[in-house]
């Protein structure tokens, strides 16, 4: 399973690169079950909340309140819960709608933001990552073709 696409990529960065070029094996593994086989990387829209904040620090302290309520418990962070947490530490226009960035489609959103939001499956918080406009967390909500 795994095994496929770890030695042509030393982490998370290749998959979305290989998702897109080799349409059919994520294809036929989009078919099994849930997580990394429900079609990451091979739909057209995303729908994603997000958290962006400038420095690292304040990112890191918004991401310590997702883990100590919902995530060192294996819990899944309800939208509800990630959109306080927007409104409260976003630096984004959306913050205001509690982070929503609503459906987008690939190509809208650059590099990193992209690569994660179309490889986080949906209901699930990625960790803070860096982009061009500063430190982000991503909640995915949904994703269709």
């Amino acid at each position: 399973m795994g095994k496929d696409s770890k030695p042509k990529d030393s982490g998370g960065k290749g998959k979305g690169k290989q998702a897109a070029g080799g349409s059919d094996d994520s294809a036929s593994k989009g078919k099994g079950k849930a997580g990394k086989a429900d079609g990451l990387g091979t739909c057209t829209y995303v729908k994603a909340r997000h958290i962006l904040c400038e420095k690292q620090g304040k990112i890191n302290e918004a991401y310590k309140k997702l883990q100590d309520g919902w995530l060192s418990n294996g819990d899944k962070v309800p939208p509800a819960e990630f959109a306080k947490l927007a409104a409260e530490y976003s630096e984004c226009p959306s913050g205001k709608k509690g982070g929503d960035l609503g459906w987008f489609p690939r190509g809208k959103m650059a590099g990193p933001f992209q690569e994660v939001a179309f490889n986080t499956p949906v209901g699930v918080t990625s960790a803070p990552f860096k982009s061009t406009h500063g430190y982000h967390i991503i909640l995915s909500e949904g994703r269709k073709n």
